[in-house]
């Protein structure tokens, strides 16, 4: 183990002065890899399609090459799952992230390649540990295993030569012996693909273990940490773990949970938020203490950011790094080392520095409630739901909103479905100051609001615990990197929770 201890400080320091490179140099940085991924793209038949060997920066990139969608590249991707090459990419894609899907299809296909698993994906898995060690010299996570909780994976394509799965899964199946060993529970375990049969085996086979990490969705890793103190008869978690000091967490906004983790921990862990995807890894938290994340910029991915304000226009302006601003929401757009060209990921960020370039999720382009151009995002939810509980005494896991519109009565408003843990004493007084938080969040929001005369206040039911879990299972959407979804400008998800709950 000492040995082992040596070569990972050895590493940290070195990886760390290569961090401190892109921190020093950000833009130059970021005008390489946009350059290194156009010479790589050039033999493809889509760099061919766009003559990326003329190309000579990114103004003629962006004039050049349109934003896509996944249904822009799903042709091209459907090829590279029948067994062709060449074309996205130079390299051979053996394996592809399945997620949720589009509208058009049931699941998205994610190409992942070589590159991207290795400097893009594994690259980030060790800075975060380089990181953490570099601002916690004395930890002792390097003594135990780290509990990862991820998907599954199927073998897909012609001969079965190909891979489909969540891409923790992938991660998993392809990670060199020694961080297999560091890791646990067992592969076998780990990529099963029924969740509650893995919720019990993973449960079983850790518990004796010796755990100084966590890492996986919070609230998936919730559930299995409460199943947990269910088998062993413990109240907090750290009674089962000893050494456990950290939980590396990401995908779902983690203040919602911090409460609930709080509450079965006897001794405090320091969190650390990435920001990964089957698209790619893009930041780490890089201060025991903060909310934000340091952009990382040498991970093989060219990243452009579209102001939200312009995102419905027809050919929306997209800036590269250097020409950001704090205080604006962007969506993302990224070209890889996989072989995803100016594509537009769906995620919402606000930078909170320049210098570093540090960001912090605020949401999805598809996630908010738009009725009356009242612009309701998911940060502005995740905030006035936070204010709201702490003024009702009150606490909550999951929630998803849409707007009702009756057209007898020519009425609007935003109707909310809330599991609490904590049940205010007042619905009515919680739905108020959800509202008054709202309305000083959002000034769009608060307009639509006046007199209510466009919106009404919201409706909000509260639902009985479990809920969330239940709807989940129905859509065949436990686990893995599956998550709630909060707001949408339609009303199928809130619908069918509403249908579920009436046929019981």
């Amino acid at each position: 183990m000492a040995i082992f201890n040596s070569i990972v400080s050895w590493f940290m320091r070195r990886r760390m002065h290569q961090i401190e490179y892109f921190l020093k140099y950000p833009d130059e940085v970021q005008r390489e890899w946009l350059q290194k991924l156009l010479q790589s793209g050039s033999s493809t038949e889509w760099g061919k399609k766009y003559d990326y060997d003329s190309i000579n920066n990114f103004y003629d990139y962006v004039n050049r090459v349109p934003i896509s969608k996944y249904e822009d590249l799903q042709p091209y991707i459907e090829r590279l799952r029948a067994g062709e090459n060449n074309i996205l990419w130079n390299t051979d894609v053996k394996w592809f992230a399945k997620s949720s899907g589009t509208t058009n299809s049931k699941s998205k296909f994610i190409p992942v390649t070589n590159e991207a698993l290795n400097d893009c994906h594994y690259k980030g898995g060790k800075d975060l540990i380089a990181i953490y060690l570099h601002n916690n010299p004395d930890s002792i996570i390097l003594e135990g295993k780290t509990l990862a909780m991820g998907g599954s994976l199927k073998q897909d394509g012609v001969g079965g030569q190909i891979a489909c799965g969540d891409v923790s899964a992938i991660l998993m199946d392809n990670l060199p012996f020694w961080a297999q060993l560091a890791r646990t529970p067992s592969i076998d375990i780990a990529l099963i693909e029924d969740w509650e049969e893995k919720l019990d085996q993973m449960s079983n086979a850790t518990i004796k273990e010796n755990v100084t990490a966590l890492m996986g969705v919070p609230s998936w890793m919730l559930v299995m940490l409460n199943r947990i103190l269910e088998m062993t008869g413990k109240k907090y978690i750290n009674e089962v773990w000893n050494d456990l000091e950290l939980f590396i967490h990401g995908g779902v906004n983690f203040s919602s949970y911090r409460n609930h983790y709080d509450k079965i921990l006897s001794k405090p862990l320091y969190y650390l938020q990435t920001y990964n995807a089957s698209e790619g890894f893009f930041g780490i938290q890089d201060r025991l203490v903060a909310t934000d994340m340091l952009l990382m910029l040498d991970y093989g991915i060219f990243y452009e950011f579209i102001p939200l304000s312009n995102l419905q226009s027809d050919n929306p302006k997209s800036h590269p790094i250097w020409e950001v601003e704090m205080g604006k929401n962007y969506a993302v757009v990224i070209s890889t080392n996989a072989g995803l060209w100016r594509y537009m990921i769906g995620d919402t960020i606000e930078f909170t520095s320049l210098d570093p370039y540090r960001i912090r999720v605020t949401g999805r382009t598809t996630s908010f409630v738009n009725t009356f151009g009242e612009e309701v995002i998911e940060d502005n939810a995740n905030k006035a739901l936070e204010v709201a509980c702490r003024n009702t005494n009150s606490d909550f896991t999951n929630y998803t909103v849409a707007p009702y519109i009756n057209e007898d009565n020519n009425t609007a408003m935003h109707e909310w479905i809330i599991e609490f843990v904590q049940v205010p004493d007042s619905v009515d007084a919680f739905t108020h100051e959800l509202d008054v938080a709202l309305k000083s969040l959002n000034s769009d929001y608060e307009a639509k609001r006046h007199k209510d005369i466009m919106l009404k206040p919201p409706k909000v039911h509260a639902v009985p615990r479990g809920t969330f879990y239940e709807w989940m299972r129905n859509r065949e959407r436990l686990g893995g990197q599956n998550k709630v979804p909060r707001l949408n400008n339609e009303r199928n998800y809130v619908d069918e929770i509403l249908q579920m709950l009436a046929e019981k």
